[in-house]
């Protein structure tokens, strides 16, 4: 069940009530049943741009190919010296 929301992360996202467009970056399960991500949007020349909650149920995903591998957190990642999203070059 859960692997299904973290297959969500990379992927581009819009959500569906104001348009807004990006990359889902983050995720979160609340105590109360809400399940959320972070949509980030794209920025130009080396700026950098906040992104937005949104619930899952709002968004539309725009591709199913993720911008970056997600890590692989069960053999934990980064913890074994890997690099992580912020350590990669930009594609």
């Amino acid at each position: 069940m859960y692997k299904k929301h973290f297959d969500l992360l990379g992927k581009k996202a819009k959500d569906k009530v104001t348009g807004f467009t990006g990359v889902i970056t983050s995720l979160s399960f609340d105590l109360y049943g809400c399940i959320q991500v972070v949509v980030t949007p794209k920025a130009e020349k080396k700026e950098v741009k906040d992104g937005h909650w949104f619930d899952v149920t709002r968004l539309e995903i725009l591709d199913s190919t993720p911008v970056l591998p997600v890590p692989d957190f069960d053999s934990g990642y980064v913890a074994e010296g890997n690099k992580g999203p912020a350590d990669k070059p930009l594609p």
